[in-house]
């Protein structure tokens, strides 16, 4: 009776450390709002330099120039998923070609709460002022 009772802590309690350890990441990926200030949005005027559609996130590179000239490199996070922007109509191919670099942008996005040049992309906007991409573009 004993052997089967420390049979089952021998397979039980392996198991829920196991699940456990699996489930970390889980919560330590979902950190936007914790990351980002999105009630304090800021608007920049940029040049895109590099765009990233990989999981989990995309990310976009830009640069921004003040008027003492001076360049900040930023960077973006896209929240939706690839695949979601791809079942909305936002597929690879058509990010690539939008956000090539060169491309001047004008972004609103959620600043980091660390004050690096870096946020949660909220809008994008092309240098004729006209949308290129939407934080709920996957919801559309």
């Amino acid at each position: 009776m004993r052997n089967q009772w420390m049979n089952k802590i021998f397979r039980v309690v392996p198991s829920a450390v196991g699940l456990l350890l699996l489930s970390v990441p889980m919560f330590a990926h979902h950190g936007t709002n914790i990351s980002y200030d999105q009630k304090n949005p800021v608007t920049l005027k940029g040049v895109m330099t590099d765009f990233n559609y990989k999981n989990p996130h995309p990310q976009l590179f830009f640069d921004v120039t003040d008027a003492s000239g001076q360049v900040t490199h930023w960077a973006g996070e896209v929240a939706p998923t690839p695949f979601t922007l791809s079942q909305n109509g936002w597929g690879k191919a058509r990010s690539l070609e939008a956000l090539k670099a060169g491309t001047k942008i004008t972004i609103t996005l959620g600043p980091s709460r660390a004050g690096t040049p870096i946020g949660v992309v909220m809008k994008i906007f092309n240098e004729k002022g006209e949308e290129i991409l939407d934080q709920r573009a996957g919801e559309q």
